[in-house]
């Protein structure tokens, strides 16, 4: 999911892709995603969690094998799209069947598979990087990424998948129509869609912004990717060894703080890109950003999972499809607001939804705690 970010500079360089086409391409991997992260809620009532996430895993490498192929932005966008749809299979079984084995419901497991996400998320750049350097066809990549997607999906085949019982399945209509009255089904969404949104945009574009607002090297550009992810691998693995207590949504809206500021600064940090310090403050503040946005996704899930205990597959479907959405609509909008104001202008933007996510998640903890799980029939 970072690998296409971190070769955006390479992309737009080796194309000739406006900002408007490079985001057309993201926007069309977001909509296919936010959009199969929702059917993927009802898949695995269909189909069981094996299938869901064997089928988005050969999709993605379907899709994987032939992107960026040719430089035509019609190919690349339908492929994105492609890859969009294997990953909302993958993201909605992996959080379904992370919160079913959290029989405790600490949230620790789901901060520790984040934090996997978050691995990967760092290695990716980093060795796309390094490729770079050598002088490597960075297209081979996305054909090493197809074979690593076509190896999981085997993998899950053979592996056994035995789950606590998902009480969700016998649902009825009466259930599905109480939940979606509570505040909380919203607010989950509209917490996940400015958080997945900001998230995605800074990894997306923070490579870009360095060259075009500190005159960061190209060729070392990606090493801003796996920065902003270190920030967030260290919060996703840290914070469940350090803190054991059951205030999730403290520190959801600490942390979520610390990104928001953290990104302003990085924005209002662009107007002082002469000073010699600068680009070593703005590489911390890249960090900072990472640290705070890392517990935000699995804190959400776990408190959202608490809440609605006998319908977890269609409440996180919806929340997850609210992040899809988010990563769809912010790209976008960075692109046209860089194409038409400069990319500063277009960073900026992150802070502000920065602001709006915040609020969110504290309207979220604020309905979970005054009511912490909705009168459900068990």
């Amino acid at each position: 999911m970072t690998i296409i970010g971190a070769a955006l500079p390479k992309i737009l360089d080796s194309f000739g892709w406006s900002y408007f086409v490079a985001g057309l391409v993201l926007a069309a991997n977001a909509i296919a995603y936010f959009s199969f992260t929702f059917v993927g809620g009802y898949a695995i009532r269909l189909l069981g969690p094996r299938r869901t996430v064997v089928t988005g895993l050969s999709i993605s490498a379907l899709g994987l094998l032939f992107f960026a192929a040719t430089p035509d932005p019609s190919t690349n966008i339908l492929l994105a799209a492609l890859i969009g749809v294997g990953q909302g299979f993958v993201e909605m079984t992996v959080n379904w069947t992370t919160l079913r084995l959290d029989t405790a419901k600490t949230g620790r497991p789901m901060n520790l598979m984040h934090g996997a996400f978050a691995v990967g998320a760092i290695l990716g750049p980093l060795a796309l990087a390094g490729l770079l350097q050598t002088g490597f066809n960075w297209i081979a990549v996305y054909r090493g990424m197809s074979g690593v997607f076509a190896a999981l999906a085997v993998l899950f085949l053979l592996m056994p998948m035995r789950l606590p019982a998902d009480t969700s399945v016998t649902e009825s209509g009466a259930v599905a129509q109480r939940i979606s009255t509570h505040p909380g089904y919203y607010l989950s969404f509209l917490a996940l869609f400015f958080y997945v949104g900001v998230e995605l945009g800074v990894s997306n574009w923070v490579a870009q912004y360095f060259v075009a607002a500190f005159d960061y090297p190209v060729s070392q550009s990606a090493l801003l990717v796996s920065l902003f992810w270190g920030g967030l691998l260290a919060g996703r693995f840290g914070v469940p060894l350090l803190y054991h207590g059951p205030r999730q949504d403290v520190v959801l809206l600490g942390f979520s703080a610390l990104a928001t500021v953290a990104i302003a600064a990085l924005s209002l940090l662009s107007f002082a890109a002469t000073e010699p310090f600068t680009q070593s403050l703005a590489m911390g503040l890249v960090l900072l950003s990472g640290l705070g946005c890392s517990i935000f996704y699995p804190a959400v899930i776990t408190i959202l999972g608490n809440c609605f205990p006998n319908a977890q597959s269609q409440a996180i479907g919806f929340a997850a499809t609210g992040g899809g959405i988010g990563a769809f609509v912010f790209p976008f909008l960075m692109s046209a607001l860089a194409q038409g104001w400069g990319i500063r202008a277009g960073f900026a933007t992150y802070a502000v939804f920065g602001i709006v996510m915040t609020l969110a998640a504290a309207g979220l903890s604020w309905s979970a705690s005054s009511a912490r799980r909705p009168a459900l029939p068990a």
